[in-house]
């Protein structure tokens, strides 16, 4: 940006200054600040990595006008454990992710079963687009009988 004077001939430049964006997020655990005694909102690299896993773990008709929102994992938990469901798991995770969070980049995802522990494990690793900071969820995935 230029600014200039009739009197004087010169030109001065405005400098900006790069700011940081960021984001905040409610924590669904509710945690009371000590001091506040308010709830602690959850900020930046928090803030997204909540997102994710809210997405993630939702359902299909768990939000309401928003019956498509989630990655219904739920439906895959029943499934027989081999390569077939964790790929399609895998997939899941991708699709509402590449959808719904757009300030992310996923990366590998990794999904492992534990069939002695009834259990999935699954790794997320993504990158923030805006500070190119490389991230990884780890989701444990329970079936109770």
């Amino acid at each position: 940006m230029a600014y200039s004077d009739k009197s004087a001939t010169s030109t001065a430049t405005v400098s900006t200054v790069a700011r940081k964006k960021t984001w905040s997020d409610l924590d669904l655990t509710l945690a009371k600040h000590p001091i506040k005694k308010d709830i602690m909102p959850l900020k930046d690299d928090n803030a997204i990595k909540n997102a994710v896993k809210n997405l993630v773990l939702s359902n299909f008709y768990e939000r309401p006008f928003q019956h498509d929102k989630g990655a219904n994992l739920v439906a895959l938990l029943f499934e027989p454990a081999n390569p077939f469901t964790a790929l399609e798991i895998e997939e899941s995770i991708k699709e509402v992710l590449s959808l719904y969070e757009k300030r992310i980049r996923v990366g590998k995802i990794k999904c492992k079963d534990q069939v002695e522990r009834n259990t999935w494990h699954i790794e997320i690793n993504y990158t923030i687009k805006s500070f190119g900071v490389p991230s990884k969820i780890d989701i444990v995935l329970k079936r109770l009988r």
